[in-house]
């Protein structure tokens, strides 16, 4: 029933085709299927070379053996997968009993099937990754999970076992992870086979490592992205925005980035900028430019069906259409469809428009926003992409968005690609992207929760994250209490690997400005700039603007470890100290190697608790107090300051960490 066939183990088994290999060094691959096994491998890289053995054991079983992974298979075809020092990572479990197999799979007409994986549950065992919810939740462990994308929820069929292995889910069907006590679950509703694969570490750092050989590392961090963004949502027009980014330079205040939001197009699906408010590109950017401020412009795959371009894109089939009635039209920004990204014609037609209306003025850097894609009502099952049913292939979207536009700068000569997006998928990391959380509220538990968010989404293998400083939805710059949350989240963002301020704040009383047929689907929120909130928080807002110019090359260098190592830039204590048993704490982390950063996500507090890693001595950047690790500490935490504690041994400059602002 089993055999053993070149590097690989081969089944033919009652309803059921196997196939089990190496996946570069230290994964190993399993496939299972009805049918034929298919090669397809999604958003995986071809596998690197592995030295790969097989072994016959005398009950039966095979043995295949890759650096630092073993897997057995039995004569009657249960896997568990274990460590080179013999130790059990994970197992299938058969429920005999009930005569439920570990891996099941029900037929649909068509081909296609529902699949499930059952593992056992393992004492004690946490996860980490499956990218970013939004929700309150660090550990996995004991939760069930939705296997789709939509606004401020990207799933990355990926996680990280306290265990010491990685576990890839290698379908972009719509799904479950379900990790709970009684078993782990992964389900695809609709696919055509199951396909995963286990990485064996020991730690953390090795597991990112080798799943970023799988998946793909993170093009090198551009130095002038390490600075501060100004953003909002959303200037009007182009004298707008140069008046903002001026006023930046004469205050002596560095920029890196400046944002173009939406609705500066003529209409969903043009890609182009409206001249009547926007009349000069090619002037703004220059001008832009000798200022040291990059221009990110925001891109939508929107298509309104009375755009220009929509009646070529429906009869060329670079539309997301329905398998039944009209059209794939949502109504969440007025009527529209989507730009078909699993489609290589449409993202070449994409690029092409923008090109020549944004690259051609000069500008390199995009917003792919709307990127799960926003259809309402997520009807996934009667969307009809270019690579398949939406059930089947949904999860793709925002990888193959952002292919188009990496592929399409490539082709134009940079070796640079630097985009910001509001979804990702497994190996979006190697397109060049900032994930960001999506239209967060500005609340202190939604701030709490971005804490969170940010380690999972690291442990996915997405160095480049970033949040909307203050929140999106909401915030009132004139209330008190709201000031205090965001510069307790301003803050926060200082020490996240990209630094940027946006949101649609509380406007009264102010007119929009007339937009082709675009109203009221065009909101402008109010004043977004770090003087739009009073004295105190603009003095604190410059404060930690100063700190993180200091520490743009610490910054720099610590991402540069992505794209070689796959080792974040924020890290859970865990993963810098594997030793510990502290999967719980997910209030904290390191920022590099040497940060202990410690937000303040509570209103009105003045202090803090933090525990302080095992293994070297602390310096307190505000006080300049030493403590030994392994403690538990109380921080003061002034409205000025968040709580931050260097190790012993770091070379950085306290006093350039320390906000030495006395309110």
């Amino acid at each position: 029933m089993i055999a053993i066939q070149d590097h690989a183990i081969i089944g033919s088994l009652e309803n059921e085709f196997l196939r089990i290999e190496p996946y570069g060094p230290n994964a190993i691959r399993v496939r299972a299927s009805m049918g034929k096994i298919s090669d397809e491998n999604w958003t995986l890289l071809s596998p690197e070379a592995s030295d790969c053995k097989i072994v016959t054991q005398e009950d039966g079983s095979l043995r295949m053996k890759n650096g630092r992974i073993e897997l057995v298979i039995t004569a009657d075809s249960r896997i568990s997968f274990w460590n080179s020092e013999g130790q059990l990572l994970t197992e299938e479990y058969w429920m005999d009993e009930r005569d439920q197999p570990a891996r099941l799979m029900r037929g649909h007409v068509g081909g296609a099937s529902s699949i499930e994986l059952r593992l056992k549950p393992q004492k004690n065992e946490h996860f980490y990754g499956l990218g970013q919810d939004g929700l309150d939740v660090f550990d996995r462990k004991g939760g069930a999970f939705d296997l789709y994308h939509q606004n401020t929820k990207s799933s990355i069929p990926f996680v990280v076992s306290s265990r010491g292995y990685g576990f890839i889910w290698n379908n972009p069907a719509i799904g479950r992870a379900e990790l709970t006590t009684v078993m782990t679950r992964w389900v695809a509703q609709v696919s055509r086979q199951m396909d995963y694969v286990v990485i064996s570490g020991p730690t953390p750092s090795d597991i990112m490592k080798d799943y970023c050989r799988i998946t793909g590392f993170a093009p090198e961090f551009p130095y002038w992205a390490t600075g501060f963004w100004q953003s909002k949502c959303r200037y009007e027009t182009q004298e707008e925005l140069m008046t903002v980014a001026r006023r930046y330079r004469d205050l002596g205040i560095p920029l890196s980035m400046i944002v173009c939001d939406f609705f500066h197009w003529t209409a969903q699906g043009e890609w182009k900028f409206d001249l009547e408010a926007w009349p000069d590109p090619a002037g703004m950017v220059k001008e832009l430019e000798e200022m040291g401020t990059r221009l990110l412009v925001s891109i939508w795959p929107t298509v309104d069906p009375r755009s220009e371009n929509y009646e070529y894109m429906k009869e060329h089939n670079l539309l997301i259409r329905a398998e039944r009635g009209p059209g794939a039209l949502t109504y969440c920004w007025g009527p529209e469809t989507y730009f078909d990204a699993t489609n290589p014609e449409a993202r070449a037609f994409l690029w092409e428009k923008v090109k020549k209306n944004y690259y051609d003025y000069g500008i390199r850097n995009f917003w792919l926003d709307e990127a799960e894609p926003e259809i309402l009502p997520y009807d996934y099952d009667n969307l009809r992409y270019y690579e398949g049913n939406g059930m089947e292939v949904s999860c793709l979207y925002p990888f193959l968005y952002a292919k188009g536009f990496y592929e399409g700068l490539r082709s134009t000569g940079e070796e640079e690609v630097f985009n910001l997006i509001r979804c990702a998928y497994i190996g979006s990391q190697r397109y060049g992207v900032t994930l960001w959380s999506g239209d967060v509220a500005a609340t202190f538990a939604a701030l709490r929760r971005q804490i969170k968010t940010a380690l999972n989404v690291a442990m996915s293998g997405i160095p480049w994250w970033s949040t909307d400083i203050g929140g999106f939805r909401g915030g009132d710059p004139d209330s008190e209490s709201y000031r205090e949350c965001i510069i307790r989240w301003f803050q926060f963002g200082a020490f996240c690997p990209v630094f940027r301020l946006h949101g649609n704040r509380f406007r009264p009383n102010k007119p929009k400005i007339p937009h082709f047929y675009t109203d009221p689907f065009c909101p402008s929120g109010g004043p977004n700039e770090i003087w739009s909130y009073g004295d105190t928080a603009y003095q604190i807002f410059t404060a930690y603007i100063q700190i993180r110019e200091y520490l743009r090359d610490y910054i720099k260098e610590n991402l540069d470890l992505a794209s070689t190592e796959g080792i974040p830039l924020m890290r859970p204590l865990f993963f810098h100290y594997p030793e510990e048993i502290n999967y719980e704490i997910s209030d904290e982390y390191m920022f590099g190697s040497d940060i202990l950063v410690c937000p303040v996500c509570e209103a009105g507090a003045t202090s803090r608790k933090v525990y302080l890693p095992k293994g070297t001595s602390w310096i307190e950047v505000q006080t300049g107090r030493e403590y030994e690790g392994g403690s538990h500490v109380t921080a003061d935490a002034p409205l000025s300051c968040i709580p931050l504690f260097l190790r012993a041994d770091s070379t950085l400059d306290r006093e350039k960490l320390r906000c030495g602002l006395n309110l």
